[in-house]
């Protein structure tokens, strides 16, 4: 059995310009070190943190690809994945393919145009840890589709839904969950985007990172060259800032620990 959960998140890269910078500023914000190789050899930077493997920087080898976090979720079968994907209405960008014997990714979009990973983990399954600080916490779809993308990633990854806030409303967000064990697992959020965000503002999916202090962590991305879009906010589940890196990668930065107001 894999150690993830069919749809778990399990792992997350940049693509990057420059990994050098990347490393200096990811390296300063979330204490993280760099091995090289690894999947994709000298080319894939695998980041740790106190030595247990938490993400990777990768280059960007064509300028028309964006700077960005992806997420990767976890399968079975990435190639049976991919065909549930093309079904429920999304693409297949590239693969599935294998990556040494490092496992089986393939890269997909959904109805809305989000783009995501798909993981069949072979020697790397995926995060040594999670929702501690310097590690994955969360991700969240941005999506304006919210009646095409909400059924596909249902039939695609077996997802059951809890409504947050007002469907239809302001603040339109759901979290998926899954089932594993008999204990239910909370996988990601949705959003429905509103007028209230840029109109050429794609579909995406966010990444957060754990800090253990949200105003610090927000102060290093000031100092490293990297920009602020929303400034820390309050919230039951930890204070947040959402942030970019020195080379245009959106992330948000949340600590966990500090947590205002009832769910």
């Amino acid at each position: 059995m894999s150690a993830f959960a069919e749809g778990a998140p399990c792992w997350v890269d940049a693509m990057l310009p420059d990994v050098a910078a990347g490393k200096r500023f990811y390296g300063e914000l979330l204490g993280w070190t760099f091995e090289e190789g690894g999947a994709e050899g000298d080319s894939y930077s695998l980041a740790l943190h106190d030595g247990s493997h938490v993400a990777a920087l990768i280059p960007k080898f064509d300028g028309r690809m964006p700077t960005t976090w992806t997420v990767y979720f976890a399968s079975e079968d990435a190639a049976r994945t991919a065909e549930k994907i093309r079904e429920a209405g999304g693409q297949i960008v590239m693969g599935p393919g294998q990556v040494g014997d490092f496992g089986t990714m393939a890269i997909a979009a959904d109805p809305s145009g989000a783009v995501f990973g798909v993981w069949q983990g072979g020697r790397h399954q995926g995060f040594d840890k999670r929702d501690e600080v310097g590690a994955f916490g969360w991700t969240e779809l941005y999506t304006r589709e919210k009646d095409a993308v909400d059924p596909f990633y249902r039939q695609v990854f077996g997802y059951e839904t809890e409504q947050i806030g007002d469907a239809g409303g302001d603040f339109d967000y759901e979290v998926w969950t899954l089932k594993r064990d008999s204990e239910i697992q909370y996988i990601a959020g949705r959003l429905q985007m509103g007028p209230d965000f840029p109109a050429g503002l794609p579909a995406h999916f966010r990444v957060y990172f754990v800090v253990d202090n949200c105003d610090n962590a927000v102060a290093t991305v000031r100092k490293l060259g990297g920009r602020v879009n929303t400034e820390p906010q309050d919230s039951p589940h930890g204070r947040w800032a959402s942030v970019i890196d020195d080379q245009g990668a959106h992330f948000t930065v949340i600590d966990t620990a500090t947590k205002v107001g009832e769910i």
